[in-house]
Order: structure tokens, then C-alpha cells, then sequence
């Protein structure tokens, strides 16, 4: 039992003559602050205790740090001194601060500036009023204003924070990005130095000379001149403006993506376009909108209502025009005056026409046009005519029962006041219409053919047919109609899938016939 006394003692002893070995290993170890170089010392009792007062090109060194300065207290009790005047801070062969004056703790490896404090550090520069900089942690701050420049970059902002080691800077407050290409407002910005890129955090404004960009959260790219904005993001320019969730802008390009609640407004030609998905090419003039797309054309008195799965625009980049506008699939548009369906839209400046492809349709108030194809020219903001080829069909309801009928291989209908003022058919031409006397009694239906007529509408009634060759016409009473007759071959009103309003554009058609539609089937936009 005495021996395992004994053996438990020197065990314990041994144990702690180790840890009083290593703490006073760690204690030599431990650097201290050196003096190297001063032109004269003096002892001065009343500052900072019993310090020596260093006067004349005065050099201190800690670890591989180095301390220049006019004149210094030195403490070396405390490991603290305070340097004076033309004070420079050589923390490695890249790193150099400079500044009035300075308090230096040798303990924690901290050092205060004060007064004109200039960091440099590669080919950046930082400068302040008052800087706390950590050698531990390459951690370089400052409370109140301070900027950075970094080639052609000037940054500002009221606080600051600066790590030499990754060569990153954060900035806090009022900040302010200058370059020769834009300006940035924001309130948080990261800035990684080495890659030249910039995230930012809050409402953040970057202003060029041929854009603004907003939006409250993302990061610019300065090698590859890349902006990605979130959080409602916004560029606008002279000529339109786009606003969404997230956004992606490549200046050299001039290109511009945009993600989730997409809103394209053309200041130029008075048009807004939504959806979910949107690509420009500012340069190359083009551009195109997806999912869920709608777009409003403002005209004089009116608005139009589109909507398709997807909207193309090109642009004339010499004189700044627009040259095109393609929508497709399941193109449908209203108008209180005009609405229409058809598998695909184009619209060309050029000769400002409309092209309906795809089982096109189009209504005018009590009239339904159709036709494989379907031409509208436009002319002042209305329509000035429409060619329905080939097979094109006419069929205006009748004021009281029935309906009028005009069919040809090619028929044009040409409109005043946006209603039809007269057709002209050509190409087996066929009519069908309800002949009445002035008090609106019937007088009977009168169907009639030839190569081609020119039909005069007044008040959206036949009014007179002017025949061109080979003409047959028959007048039948109403009670001698064969049953079914009344009806031109291929007869089909549309009236379920006409468009009632701007919203029912987003109804989706049920079958490939279109004879029957869903409700409206439209993403709901935050």
C-alpha cells in the first residue's frame, strides 16, 4: 500500500513538473515586441506608466511585423506601446498601413490608427479617420466612413471590414460603387477582390449609361461584366423596362434573362407583356417571353389582350423599330371591338399586317371571319381589312333569327369604324342571307353563287351584291326552305370559344376541334 503511495506521487509530480515545463516554454516562446532601431530613449514615468519615450526614426518589431514612427512610448512590461507621427505598419511584403499616430497591444496583436490611415495591400487602398486592424486575423475595420480603390473601382461606405489574407472587403452603410462603366447604391456589399465580384445585400441600384438595374439581393461579376439581381429584380432603359423575381444581365452582351413573374413594358410601342420566362438581346434586337404569356397593347381607345405560350419580338437595331411580333401556341386575344383565337400570331411592322395561322378566327362585334389563313391590315390603330384564304367564311348573326353567310376561295373583307363595310369575294363564291323589309318582317332567304361578288354591307346588313360571271341566284320563303338548307356547306359558329373578356383568354381548349374550352387556366402572379 506504501509503495502505491509512492509510485501515485511521483506520477502526480512528474505531471505537473511537465505542464510548469511547457507553460514556461510557451512564456520564453511567446514573442515579444523588439526594439530596433531609435535615435535616442528616454524613461518617461508619467505616460503609460513606466514607459520609455523612443525618439527619431524609431523601428519596433513583432514577430515578422514591423513598426516605424517619429517617436514612440514603448512599454515593455505591458507589451503596448503608441507610436507618433509618419507611423507605418509593415505586416508582410504586400501589406503596409500608415497613419498619424497608432496604440499597439502586443497581447492580443491589436493595433489602433487614428488620423489619416491608409492601408495598401497589393493594388488596393483603403482609407479612414480610424482603423482597428487584428494581425491574428488579418482583420482590418472601421466605424465611421472609409473608402477602397481598386484599379478603376472607388468604393465607399460608413463602416467597413478588411481581411488582407483573402483580400475580402465588407462594407456596411450608404455604400457606394464608382467605375468608369456605372455607379452602385446599396446598403451591404461583400467584395472579393482576387475574383472582382461584388455581392450585395438589401435595396441595391446600379446606374450605367444605357441602363438602371434594382433589386434587393445578388452579385456583379467585374472580370465578365455580369449582374445577377433577386428579389424583384428591375433593368430599364429607354426603350422598355423588365421587372421579375430573379434576373441575369451580361453587359458586354447586352443581354438580359429574367425568371418568375416576368413584366416587359415597351415604353416605345405602348405594350406589356407577362409571363414566367424572358430572354433579350438589346444588340441583336430580339427577344421572347414564355410561360403563361400575356401582353396588353395600348391603342387610342382601347386596350388588346393576348395571350400564348410563348411571344417572340425582333427589332430593327439601325432605326430602332420594331420589325416583328410572333406568338404561339394557343394564341387568343379580346378587344371590346375584336376577338380572336388561332394557333399562331405574327404581326410585321412593315406592312403592319397581322398573320393568323392554325385555325385562325376572328369576331367583330355580331360577325364571325374565318379561313385557313387570316391576313388583318392595320391602319391608324384599327382594322383597315382582312383576307380570309383560302376557304374563307362570313357569318354575321341576323338581327332577329338565322344568320347571313359569305364563303369563297378568298375573301376580303374591307371595315370602316371597325365594322365591315363591304367584302369582296372571288373563287366560288357562295352567299346566304336573310332578306327583310324595312319593318324587319322576312321576305325569305336568298342564296346565291358565282366566280366572285362584291358584297355592300350598311348598318351589318347586306345591302347589295354586285355578281361577276356565271350567276345563280334563288330566293326561298321561309316555310319552303328544305330543312337544313339554310346553312352554306360547312357552316360552323364558334360562339362558345370566342373570348367574353381580357381573362378568358386563358382558357384552354378542351379538344383539337376547339368546340369546347375549360375554364381559364392562367399561374397565378404573385
Amino acid at each position: 500500500m506504501t509503495g502505491d503511495l509512492k509510485s501515485l506521487k511521483l506520477i502526480t509530480s512528474a505531471i505537473i513538473l511537465f505542464f510548469c515545463l511547457n507553460i514556461n516554454a510557451q512564456q520564453k516562446n511567446k514573442a515579444r515586441i523588439h526594439i530596433i532601431h531609435a535615435d535616442r530613449s528616454e524613461y518617461d514615468e508619467g505616460v503609460d506608466r513606466e514607459a520609455d519615450r523612443l525618439i527619431g526614426d524609431v523601428v519596433l518589431r513583432h514577430d515578422s511585423t514591423y513598426f516605424y514612427s517619429d517617436s514612440a512610448h514603448f512599454n515593455d512590461k505591458s507589451q503596448m506601446f503608441r507610436g507618433y507621427s509618419n507611423v507605418h505598419i509593415k505586416v508582410n511584403d504586400t501589406t503596409h498601413i500608415f497613419s498619424d499616430s497608432c496604440k499597439y497591444l502586443g497581447e492580443t496583436k491589436m493595433a489602433e490608427l487614428f488620423s489619416d490611415v491608409v492601408l495598401k495591400d497589393d493594388s488596393t487602398i483603403l482609407r479612414t479617420d480610424y482603423m482597428k486592424y487584428y494581425r491574428s486575423r488579418h482583420l482590418a475595420t472601421y466605424p465611421r466612413h472609409g473608402t477602397i480603390d481598386r484599379n478603376d473601382k472607388h468604393l465607399v461606405s460608413e463602416k467597413g471590414y478588411y481581411r488582407d489574407d483573402t483580400e475580402t472587403a465588407f462594407f456596411r452603410k450608404n455604400v457606394v460603387v464608382t467605375t468608369p462603366k456605372y455607379q452602385m447604391f446599396t446598403d451591404s456589399l461583400v467584395y472579393e477582390i482576387r475574383l472582382e465580384k461584388m455581392t450585395f445585400h438589401g435595396p441595391t441600384r446600379i446606374i450605367s449609361d444605357d441602363c438602371v438595374l434594382d433589386g434587393n439581393h445578388g452579385w456583379y461579376d467585374g472580370i465578365n461584366d455580369v449582374v445577377y439581381l433577386d428579389r424583384n429584380a428591375t433593368i430599364t432603359n429607354e426603350e422598355y423596362s423588365i421587372s421579375s423575381e430573379s434576373m441575369y444581365y451580361d453587359r458586354n452582351a447586352d443581354f438580359t434573362k429574367a425568371v418568375d413573374n416576368v413584366v416587359m413594358t415597351d415604353t416605345v410601342n405602348k405594350a406589356t407583356v407577362l409571363g414566367n420566362y424572358a430572354e433579350m438581346w438589346k444588340k441583336l434586337g430580339k427577344g421572347f417571353v414564355t410561360d403563361s404569356v400575356s401582353a396588353m397593347y395600348y391603342g387610342d381607345n382601347d386596350t388588346l389582350f393576348l395571350h400564348s405560350d410563348t411571344l417572340f419580338v425582333k427589332m430593327d437595331t439601325i432605326e430602332e423599330k420594331l420589325k416583328y411580333i410572333m406568338a404561339y401556341y394557343n394564341v387568343r386575344f379580346f378587344r371590346d371591338d375584336l376577338q380572336g383565337k388561332c394557333d399562331s400570331l405574327c404581326f410585321t411592322a412593315s406592312d403592319s399586317t397581322v398573320r393568323m395561322r392554325g385555325k385562325p378566327v376572328i369576331w367583330a362585334e355580331n360577325s364571325q371571319l374565318s379561313g385557313d389563313s387570316i391576313n388583318i391590315v392595320v391602319a391608324n390603330s384599327a382594322i383597315d381589312s382582312v383576307l380570309l384564304y383560302p376557304n374563307g367564311f362570313i357569318i354575321q348573326q341576323d338581327t332577329i333569327e338565322g344568320f347571313n353567310q359569305i364563303k369563297g376561295k378568298k375573301v376580303t373583307a374591307y371595315f370602316e369604324k371597325n365594322d365591315i363595310d363591304h367584302v369582296y369575294d372571288e373563287g366560288n363564291a357562295e352567299t346566304a342571307y336573310w332578306l327583310r323589309e324595312d319593318d324587319g318582317s322576312l321576305i325569305g332567304i336568298n342564296f346565291s353563287q358565282s366566280s366572285s361578288m362584291d358584297i355592300k354591307i350598311d348598318n351589318r346588313k347586306i345591302v347589295r351584291i354586285k355578281y361577276f360571271k356565271k350567276t345563280t341566284e334563288t330566293l326561298f320563303p321561309k316555310d319552303k326552305m328544305p330543312p337544313g338548307k339554310e346553312l352554306l356547306k360547312d357552316f360552323e359558329w364558334l360562339e362558345e370559344t370566342r373570348p367574353k373578356d381580357r381573362l378568358d383568354i386563358f382558357r384552354k381548349p378542351l379538344n383539337d376541334n376547339d368546340t369546347a374550352t375549360e375554364k381559364p387556366n392562367r399561374k397565378k402572379r404573385k
